[in-house]
């Protein structure tokens, strides 16, 4: 029976790049998608996949996660061998409506899983480091698995209850997939701060030290993958980084030496900082939207310590990273630049 995996959440960053790797490995792909999603890239791996033969390749699919029996409907209409959940949500105006998509949705959809009669040999959970928070930074050992969570926001408290509700769905064949900073084409956070380099300007808040990991999407999307393959009855958790440690001024310098600028850089005093972060969040109180800089985004900027220990996942799903932030960011740029974002 051919592979059939369904991605929730596909037209987001990192959805877009597993659908793309599940297509390239052979897998029918089904694309979990709100009615009011941006299809486009999306379309265009569908349009390629039907010019080279393989018209049912790539399928779109839609349901409402606050509702189990419309999950369950489409589980078993799809008949899903995998399912990878990287659906939802990064900004959200309170802890509730973060823990609503983020946990409640996600428990919805396994539990839909499990009471369905498909296949099922996998379900991938897209958590993220925020589950677990940073370390102070005269901390010698990474964050691992086994380390005690303390996340320090509303999204990587409501990532680790979406973890905690998981490990009580009795039968669920889990792997948890806990990614630190991820980066690429088509990446939209990150990119507010490339688009700021590439004017010239490198800020910092405050003068303290940072240690702090990244990882290249497609990096991120083959161990992603491999946990797909996984057998094991019983849940198993990684951490996702390249394995490499950096500095706080890094990421600046990688792009200054690719893209040749001239930057000025500056460090913004904290406590402006927190003023700036607590206004935008009173601006935009009544908005749908939520600012780019707010208290709770604060928390994970000025963070000490993000380093963690690949060891288990280079152990279990023989995870080699292939880019480090210069290679990484070289391909980025590039993207950003044909695609004319930069």
């Amino acid at each position: 029976m051919k592979e059939k995996v369904l991605i929730t959440g596909a037209s987001g960053f990192i959805g877009y790049h597993l659908a793309e790797a599940a297509l390239e490995a052979g897998m029918e792909v089904h694309a979990m998608v709100r009615p009011t999603s941006d299809l486009t890239s999306l379309k265009e791996l569908q349009v390629a996949q039907e010019q080279s033969g393989k018209p049912d390749a790539l399928v779109f699919v839609n349901a409402d996660f606050s509702s189990k029996l419309s999950l369950k409907t489409l589980l078993e209409e799809g008949q899903y061998t995998s399912i990878i959940h990287a659906a939802g949500v990064t900004k959200a105006k309170s802890a509730e409506a973060y823990n609503l998509v983020n946990a409640g949705y996600t428990l919805n959809l396994a539990q839909a899983a499990m009471s369905s009669d498909i296949p099922l040999r996998r379900f991938v959970f897209l958590s993220s480091l925020a589950a677990i928070g940073p370390l102070a930074y005269s901390e010698e050992q990474p964050i691992t698995e086994r380390t005690s969570p303390v996340p320090v926001t509303d999204y990587g408290r409501s990532k680790l209850l979406a973890e905690q509700y998981l490990e009580q769905v009795n039968g669920l064949p889990l792997s948890i997939i806990r990614p630190t900073a991820v980066y690429g084409p088509g990446e939209k956070d990150l990119f507010v701060l490339f688009r700021t380099l590439s004017k010239g300007l490198d800020a910092y808040i405050g003068k303290r030290p940072q240690r702090l990991s990244f990882v290249y999407v497609k990096d991120l999307v083959a161990a992603t993958m491999s946990a797909l393959s996984e057998n094991k009855l019983e849940t198993t958790i990684y951490n996702i980084s390249d394995g490499h440690s950096y500095d706080r001024y890094a990421l600046a310098d990688r792009f200054r030496e690719i893209s040749g600028k001239h930057i000025i850089r500056t460090h913004l005093p904290l406590f402006l900082v927190k003023i700036m972060a607590g206004f935008m969040d009173l601006l935009y109180a009544f908005s749908s939207r939520t600012p780019v800089l707010n208290r709770e985004k604060l928390k994970e900027l000025t963070a000490p310590n993000w380093i963690c220990s690949i060891d288990a996942a280079r152990n279990n799903l023989h995870y080699q990273p292939q880019y480090d932030l210069r290679q990484g960011l070289t391909e980025t740029l590039m993207w950003y630049k044909t695609n004319k974002w930069l």
